[in-house]
């Protein structure tokens, strides 16, 4: 019996890359006295329009990203104004220099 070996299954000159596997990541917002929330962070170039959140009847915002694994900068723009996530896993700097939100996706 042969066993292939692993450059046995790879065609000659061909790439190999690892999967990346996005996922939806919930966020949370509860600001009730709010007229408007978005989501902003590196995944989206820090754009304030591209990620509204929806409200909901109890006051929280909410929304579902496809993000990709590892460290990923964000925070809320509550009525054009910057809110860190109270319930992130962390603190760090942006691209700006500003003090964000940090949550890591597994």
């Amino acid at each position: 019996m042969t066993i292939p070996t692993h450059n046995s299954l790879v065609a000659p000159g061909a790439r190999l890359e690892a999967k990346t596997t996005i996922k939806p990541v919930n966020f949370l917002c509860v600001v009730s006295k709010a007229t408007s929330v978005s989501l902003v962070g590196d995944f989206n170039g820090w754009d304030t329009q591209s990620h509204p959140m929806r409200r909901h009847h109890d006051g929280s915002w909410q929304l579902a990203v496809p993000l990709r694994p590892g460290a990923q900068l964000y925070q809320f723009h509550v009525d054009g104004e910057p809110v860190n996530d109270p319930r992130a896993q962390g603190l760090a700097r942006n691209c700006f220099g500003d003090k964000v939100s940090l949550i890591f996706v597994g």
